[in-house]
């Protein structure tokens, strides 16, 4: 397990500026294994004004998205293993979407990196809501560069 000061420089890897953060807090991390995360969907994201007009729901694809960050956590904590650089998301696999959630409530997200070949790193994971329903399960594959 980590220390605070871990999980903080952890989530500090991502690239990604604040308006495209799906990862509020890292809650737990066991470096290049597993991790778990909380993002609370507030209300005035820009995204929700379109999706939808008067029943805002979190879009699976951001909740993809959140899925993948965790993951990038995960490929960029590896025990003696360099970050690598421009990592990206490469492809989904074997998601499926099982609810959403609503402003006000969190995605509760878990990941557990599968493996590596090269600079490319497999992490599966699920997402649930606040009462802990699985709203979103499957993998994603990330690459980098050396």
């Amino acid at each position: 397990m980590s220390s605070p000061t871990d999980l903080i420089q952890a989530l500090s890897s991502l690239p990604h500026g604040s308006e495209f953060r799906f990862i509020d807090e890292l809650v737990e991390l066991n470096p290049g294994v597993s991790a778990k995360a909380v993002w609370k969907l507030k209300g005035d994201e820009e995204f929700l004004r379109g999706h939808f007009p008067g029943a805002p729901l979190m879009p699976g694809v951001l909740m993809i998205e959140a899925l993948a960050q965790l993951g990038g956590i995960l490929v960029q904590t590896r025990p003696g293993e360099a970050p690598l650089k421009n990592l990206r998301l490469t492809a989904v696999r074997q998601i499926k979407i099982l609810g959403s959630i609503t402003p006000g409530q969190s995605l509760h997200l878990s990941g557990a990196l599968q493996g590596m070949l090269g600079t490319l790193g497999q992490v599966s994971g699920e997402i649930r809501d606040d009462v802990g329903q699985v709203i979103l399960t499957g993998a994603v594959t990330l690459a980098g560069e050396n």
